[in-house]
């Protein structure tokens, strides 16, 4: 849209007679030349500021803040919450204080609410989904006297990261396009897609009877979210489905929320590689992760995904060192696997044979 350097110099030099000596290295070229680089300089400013300026283009704070001013808000990074056990030598359970402070790797976590026989919960004081990465026995940061094992048991409700700028740009331009009001479809996917476990949604309309509705939710990592986070989101919208209007969900919509079933996918493979090509199964197995979760990301904007013989082969080739995949499988299938509406892919197992 603006003007380079060499184009500013065009036509500043044109405007100068060609009796004049105008070649490179002359004291006009010389002269005019600072001025365009300078013009040159502060166009590309104003090209960068346009595209702070506008929703398709912008990125960071940028982007939060036009978002901000439809009212859809990115959402923050959360923090992963465990149950964790506390036992003593005998293996009855040890109540330790609130506050108190464990670490697992690199992971530090605080115990937020101590239930009986030595149940607790823990949460990951990193936000994000580095908090979800580890199970197992916890090391006290200060001592506890009697306190012989202290362990993460379950993920009750995932750490995700701070929502990424494409993300946001999607809701905000589907703000845009929907025709939003009084708890219609759109309505529900704007509203419930802004809530912060809410990764995706799809919406059943009247699915058990006049007056009901159906939620199926997708967390923020593109997989199924936990119990926890399901019973949060329906207190949330409609406690105990009673459509009294005392969640966010509008009077007389009685509202279920379930979440999406994960279907594990087994794939069966057969690969020729380059000689002196060292194991490439890891490199498969990222392959294989990263189209499936473009898939799970799709999964509230269509009716079923499809996982593809075709994209993973053609993915598998893309590996650097593979000459040739000969045989492909798909849960024991040759052809494509399609999964149920409220079905998304996850990476099962990988044979290569």
């Amino acid at each position: 849209m603006y003007e380079s350097y060499e184009e500013l110099m065009e036509q500043k030099l044109a405007q100068i007679s060609d009796k004049r000596d105008k070649r490179q290295g002359s004291l006009i070229y010389d002269a005019l030349a600072p001025n365009a680089a300078e013009t040159a300089a502060f166009y590309a400013d104003l090209s960068f500021l346009e595209d702070r300026t506008y929703a398709d283009t912008a990125t960071g704070i940028d982007l939060t803040r036009r978002c901000a001013e439809r009212g859809i808000h990115r959402k923050e990074a959360t923090k992963a919450v465990f149950l964790g056990k506390l036992e003593k030598e005998d293996g009855q359970g040890f109540a330790a204080e609130v506050g108190s402070r464990f670490a697992l790797e690199e992971n530090t976590y605080v115990l937020t609410e101590m239930m009986a026989d030595g149940n607790c919960k823990l949460e990951c004081e990193t936000a994000g989904e580095a908090g979800n990465a580890y199970l197992g026995n916890l090391l006290p940061l200060t001592y506890m006297e009697g306190l012989a094992v202290a362990k993460l048991v379950e993920l009750l409700e995932e750490g995700a990261d701070e929502e990424d700028d494409e993300t946001l740009r999607s809701r905000y331009m589907d703000s845009l396009q929907a025709d939003a009001f009084g708890g219609n479809i759109a309505d529900y996917k704007l509203r419930i897609g802004a809530l912060e476990h809410v990764g995706g949604v799809k919406v059943y309309p009247v699915y058990y009877g006049g007056g009901t509705v159906r939620l199926v939710i997708q967390a923020r990592d593109w997989k199924s979210p936990t119990e926890m986070v399901l019973q949060e989101l329906q207190n949330e919208i409609d406690p105990d489905e009673s459509g009294t209007g005392m969640g966010i969900a509008p009077i007389g919509h009685k509202v279920t929320v379930e979440g999406v079933q994960e279907k594990g996918i087994q794939l069966k493979i057969t690969y020729t590689t380059d000689e002196g090509v060292d194991s490439i199964e890891d490199k498969v197995q990222e392959v294989l992760e990263a189209y499936l979760l473009e898939l799970r990301k799709a999964w509230a904007e269509n009716d079923h995904l499809t996982v593809r013989k075709s994209q993973v082969e053609s993915r598998v080739l893309d590996i650097d060192g593979v000459i040739d995949v000969s045989l492909c499988q798909l849960n024991g299938q040759d052809g494509n696997l399609i999964l149920e509406a409220d079905e998304i892919p996850v990476v099962e197992g990988i044979e290569a044979v």
